[in-house]
């Protein structure tokens, strides 16, 4: 694998760190900000909403540009936005910095997705997709919990700092590893004709539903775990740890198993992670089979991720497919907030924290019956109607890494 994949990892490791650190150094800010803890949390809506605008907008801007131009450019604005949510003196300033700071999301997964697949042959697509997001995986398993501890004992503004730094070295190994020539600039008006393929909305809408059965339980595994599992409080972030490296197995699995059996292994694992938050809704209150299936769980549901991205690539059957690779990144903050969505839903019935789980179950399958739908779709679409994409041819790329 060339090394330019290494930088996307990097980089994909920052913006996930910078993503959910916030989560653990909420009472750091709060006291350094002198705000509440519950109007800090306010920064968790604001990146997310960064995200929604600036994955369509800077896409679709970045598309006169080479992807090496493009990421390179995303990851300034990624430095500029920590460094100056590191330097903030006031709330609302923090707020619009870490606005900025998310412009820079969506866009980078979704372009970065299109340049790994062009430095591999094709058949190792979903396998270079998965090495950049398990840099996001590593994130959650280290990132997260190094800038929680740092935070602590250190300010919360060291940390930000120091990812905006992580963003630099980015910076440095895109222009150091990343071939100039891997994808050429885009045309808007080809990339938005994507969007009037059925199998790019089938894809799409997999990924909002499908996906959601993960946050509509992860969104509530702590009470899951401490009042169901009866694990005590601080055992679970022992469990997270675990959880998350399932995930970062999951996507490296993923990637391998989704070059060998393609879209298809999407709506197997689909149906598996229903069969397994059927298996911990009746679980749950077993300690050991609760942590055991909820890190199969985490494993199972990021081994698809790098399927999909790649899938919905595929759909869109253009050159580029840098515009639907951002709104699938879209649709995975969709999913993450229907799933909450849904999970709170339930628990307020009064149903219980097993109630997530069924709802999750459902989404699962009704995740499932998508890609086989996708699937079918995608066999009868005609053969001519496919635009290949042929890899940088690897001279090129041995002398980028050489460079």
């Amino acid at each position: 694998m060339p090394r330019a994949l290494l930088a996307l990892a990097i980089g994909a490791f920052g913006i996930g760190t910078t993503e959910f650190v916030v989560m653990g150094m909420l009472p750091e800010i709060a006291e350094g900000l002198g705000v509440s803890v519950s109007a800090v949390g306010i920064l968790i809506s604001a990146y997310a909403i960064g995200v929604v605008l600036g994955a369509p907008t800077l896409t679709a801007i970045g598309l006169r540009f080479t992807p090496r131009q493009t990421l390179v450019a995303l990851m300034v604005v990624f430095v500029v936005g920590n460094a100056l949510s590191a330097l903030a003196p006031s709330y609302g300033l923090l707020v619009a910095a870490r606005v900025l700071t998310a412009l820079a999301h969506g866009s980078f997964f979704g372009v970065g997705a299109v340049a790994a697949r062009r430095l591999v042959p094709p058949d190792r697509a979903t396998r270079a997709i998965s090495l950049m997001i398990t840099g996001l995986t590593l994130a959650n398993v280290i990132g997260v919990p190094l800038g929680t501890f740092v935070a602590q004992h250190l300010g919360w503004r060291v940390v930000l700092g120091a990812i905006a730094l992580i963003g630099v070295a980015t910076i440095a190994g895109l222009l150091a590893w990343m071939p100039g020539d891997a994808g050429e600039p885009g045309d808007l008006r080809s990339e938005l004709h994507a969007f009037r393929r059925g199998q790019v909305w089938l894809v799409l809408a997999l990924t909002m539903i499908g996906f959601a059965a993960l946050f509509a339980v992860y969104s509530y595994v702590s009470p899951i775990l401490t009042e169901l599992g009866g694990i005590p409080t601080e055992w679970v972030t022992p469990v997270l740890a675990l959880f998350g490296a399932g995930t970062t197995v999951g996507t490296l699995a993923g990637g391998r198993l989704g070059d060998r059996y393609g879209f298809s292994f999407v709506a197997v694992g689909l149906v598996a992670m229903a069969g397994v938050l059927v298996a911990f809704a009746f679980l749950a209150r077993t300690t050991v089979a609760a942590v055991a299936l909820l890190v199969l769980f985490g494993t199972l549901s990021f081994a698809l991720g790098p399927v999909v991205q790649n899938a919905v690539i595929d759909a869109a059957r253009v050159p580029g497919g840098s515009l639907v690779s951002a709104a699938n990144q879209g649709a995975f903050n969709i999913a993450n907030a229907v799933g909450a969505a849904l999970g709170a839903l339930v628990i307020s019935q009064g149903l219980g924290y097993t109630a997530p789980m069924w709802v999750g179950a459902v989404l699962a399958l009704v995740g499932a019956a998508l890609a086989v739908l996708a699937r079918a779709v995608d066999r009868r679409a005609p053969a001519a109607d496919v635009v290949r994409v042929e890899p940088v041819p690897s001279g090129r790329l041995q002398a980028a890494d050489a460079a």
